[in-house]
């Protein structure tokens, strides 16, 4: 049993490496390499990379193409560009605009792990003949009895399981995780040490097909509809003022509402919801943001057993960047499965995702609905 759980001799492993062009996959490549591994890499064109040639802190375009290309000759391994700009912009693009016009707040970066990266990289990964598919993600990968479970990183500060919980459990024994045992600081390190090109290279920022951060601005340009205006209202219906376009304003936001100050002594408002079908955006207090409870869709289930009719006492994630919070997870008649939290949590916001643990473990995941979403009384 070789380094990565597999039965053969570590030269006889032929491991794929998804090449991002930054330091972790990188670094990824460059350790399997060193382990004695037959090591492909593989880069994705998802975008236009002509206009992100020079764009700092981009992802598999442009200058990433070319800086993974100058590590993998380097480190003397074959080396592929595969084009899944047409795929990248359908599974993930298109669907970042409808979901900015069905009034949710999408994770575009889970959707291309589940569908770009983790269904259709694989699949390449099995026609070059590997093994494995090797990724630098910051997440754990633990071989059990029952197969392969998914943890959180040991740097909790880089953890990106949140991002993963989409992967299935017929993924998770084809792929590995080299640096989710490994502080930021000691991957930093081991590109020093490799004297890899891009050793000094920054992390790269914000969604990669977003150039300037303005993701209404792409929603508009790809759904001309996205900015019919509409009403701001109060929770009890009252006309407050006028909008551009929902797709400008997400649950939970405070400012640039358009409102003008509010009279001494009135609480501030925020967004609470956004209703589509009447292109309403509506405004409450901060306690109606509270969510005691919460529908989850597509739940993705990887533990060994299924969720119990009575549930299970769990820790959820409601966003990438919040820490894990104590709730419970339950399967209900319509097959649908709630989740219910022992206390409530502010700005949660439809088309985000639910991640589920039981301590460092992922039990899976689903995307947060509209539906079944209790708001305490304002």
């Amino acid at each position: 049993m070789n380094s990565l759980d597999i039965d053969k001799p570590a030269a006889e492993t032929r491991v794929v490496v998804a090449m991002s062009g930054g330091v972790d996959s990188s670094v990824t490549a460059a350790l399997m390499v060193e382990g004695g591994y037959d090591v492909v890499g593989v880069t994705l064109q998802l975008y236009d990379h002509g206009a992100a040639v020079n764009r700092k802190g981009a992802c598999c375009a442009g200058q990433d193409i070319y800086d993974a290309r100058a590590v993998a000759a380097q480190l003397g391994i074959p080396h592929y560009v595969l084009d899944y700009e047409s795929r990248f912009k359908e599974a993930v693009i298109d669907d970042f605009a409808d979901s900015y016009l069905r009034g949710e707040t999408p994770i575009p970066c889970v959707r291309c792990n589940q569908t770009v990266k983790f269904k259709d990289l694989l699949a390449t990964a099995h026609d070059l003949g590997a093994d494995a598919l090797a990724t630098g993600h910051y997440v754990r990968r633990q071989t059990t009895p029952e197969g392969a479970t998914l943890l959180r990183a040991v740097d909790h500060g880089r953890d990106q399981s949140y991002f993963l919980f989409a992967t299935t459990r017929e993924q998770l024994e084809f792929l590995r995780f080299p640096l989710g045992g490994m502080e930021k600081s000691e991957t930093r390190a081991h590109a020093e040490r490799f004297d890899l090109p891009v050793a000094a290279k920054p992390d790269s920022q914000d969604i990669c097909f977003v150039p300037d951060g303005n993701y209404a601005r792409i929603v508009e340009k790809l759904r001309p509809e996205a900015h019919a205006p509409g009403e701001i209202v109060g929770l009890g219906g009252q006309v407050l003022g006028k909008h551009e376009g929902i797709i400008n304003y997400t649950v939970g936001q405070r400012r640039g509402l358009g409102l003008g100050g509010r009279p001494e002594g009135e609480e501030p408002l925020y967004v609470v919801r956004l209703d589509p079908v009447k292109k309403q955006v509506v405004v409450g207090p901060r306690r109606a943001l509270g969510i005691a409870s919460l529908a989850v869709g597509d739940l993705n289930w990887l533990g060994t057993s299924a969720v119990p009719s009575e549930g299970i006492s769990c820790s959820v994630k409601l966003r990438s960047t919040m820490s894990p919070v104590a709730a419970r997870v339950e399967s209900v008649a319509d097959g649908g499965t709630v989740i219910t939290l022992e206390e409530p949590q502010f700005g949660i916001s439809p088309g985000q995702a639910c991640v589920i643990y039981n301590g460092e473990h992922v039990l899976g995941g689903g995307w947060i609905l509209h539906n079944q979403q209790d708001t305490l009384a304002a």
